[in-house]
Order: C-alpha cells, then sequence, then structure tokens
C-alpha cells in the first residue's frame, strides 16, 4: 500500500513540534518554530536531490577501513 504525500503543512507541523520536543529551556514561541521549520522544509525542497547509490566505507569515518584496516582485521 502507497502512502499518500505528505502536505508542505504537514511537513512544516512535523518539522516545528520536533523542533520544540528538542529545545532547551526555556521555549520560544510556537510562531518561532512554525517559522524555522517553514524555512527547512522550503529550502530541502528547493535543494538539489542526492542521488543514492554504493557508498565507499573508506569514506565514512570511524569505520575499519578508514582507518586502513578491514572489517574482518578490526574484528579480531
Amino acid at each position: 500500500m502507497e502512502q499518500e504525500p505528505t502536505s508542505l503543512e504537514e511537513q512544516i507541523r512535523t518539522r516545528a513540534y520536533y523542533l520544540w520536543e528538542r529545545a532547551t529551556d526555556p521555549k520560544g514561541t510556537p510562531d518561532e518554530y512554525w517559522e524555522q521549520a517553514r524555512a527547512e522544509v522550503e529550502g530541502e525542497a528547493d535543494a538539489p536531490p542526492v542521488e543514492s547509490g554504493p557508498v565507499d566505507p573508506a569514506a565514512i569515518p570511524d569505520t575499519p577501513e578508514a582507518a586502513g584496516t578491514s572489517a574482518k582485521e578490526a574484528a579480531k
């Protein structure tokens, strides 16, 4: 079953709630979170799509491959 695309307003509402949940005290006004969320969601919509594909483990920090060892060697 396919999920319906989320409306822009729903994406903003969800992001604003996420921002509010992670804020430290004292928390700001709802309008502040809404505006920050709107800017982030709209900024993501303007960003070019990210290509997905194979990931080179050596390019990921804190992996054995990045340190120059194989995963098998690191497991020993």
